[in-house]
């Protein structure tokens, strides 16, 4: 096989088992090769600079500049570089940052040696790959109902945080330079929001949702 056929392959990880794992994984695949690894972010960055990759294999979760980080700053300088994130675990906001940052896929370790050569091939072809998990993840993140309180003001929020503090309406207006009579319309939004009674009721869900930092 001619090495201009041969997909160039980087391994992004902090732990030096886990690169000797992939090493090992890559030599066994006569149409992929080892271009070069690294323990953190920030040497990745500079050694696609160096080397341009085909194909990252990027660990998510490392000391000094993180692998999400890295995959902003290498989508920027190198577009044209495919980066697989390939960690331990599904985490709903690392996953969508890294998504979002640029990663053609995100894998987990337990993946067989079969399956991440493959996922590497359509990774250089620009096409994604999920783990069945983090597919799953994705799913539930845009099926979910939204939080309660999600559709809370900034100034809404000021106003209950106040009224967890116990304050009356003419305290409230004073603090945040309002009327008395803006106040009540924010907290009669605050209750038809939080599907709250009354304003105990808004303080209590406030508390037990964490809806306000409230420090007793």
């Amino acid at each position: 096989m001619a090495e201009s056929e041969m997909i160039r392959v980087m391994i992004l990880d902090d732990h030096p088992i886990v690169r000797e794992g992939l090493t090992t994984l890559l030599e066994a695949h006569p149409e992929l090769t080892l271009v070069g690894e690294a323990p953190d972010g920030g040497r990745a960055i500079e050694l696609c600079d160096q080397l341009r990759p085909d194909v990252i294999l990027m660990d998510l979760i490392m000391p000094e500049v993180d692998g999400v980080t890295a995959i902003q700053s290498i989508m920027k300088s190198h577009p044209e570089t495919s980066i697989l994130a390939l960690t331990s675990f599904v985490e709903n906001e690392i996953l969508q940052a890294a998504l979002e940052a640029g990663a053609v896929g995100y894998l987990l370790k337990n993946i067989s040696a079969a399956e991440l050569a493959e996922a590497i091939k359509t990774a250089n072809v620009g096409k994604p790959t999920l783990a069945p998990e983090a597919t799953q993840a994705l799913i539930h993140a845009v099926t979910a109902p939204p939080s309660l309180g999600h559709d809370l003001t900034p100034r809404e929020f000021d106003v209950l945080n106040h009224l967890v503090e116990g304050l009356t309406n003419a305290e409230v207006a004073q603090r945040l330079g309002i009327s008395p009579s803006t106040v009540k319309n924010h907290i009669s939004n605050i209750l038809s929001k939080l599907g709250a009674a009354s304003r105990t009721e808004a303080a209590t869900i406030a508390l037990k949702h964490k809806l306000v930092h409230h420090s007793s």
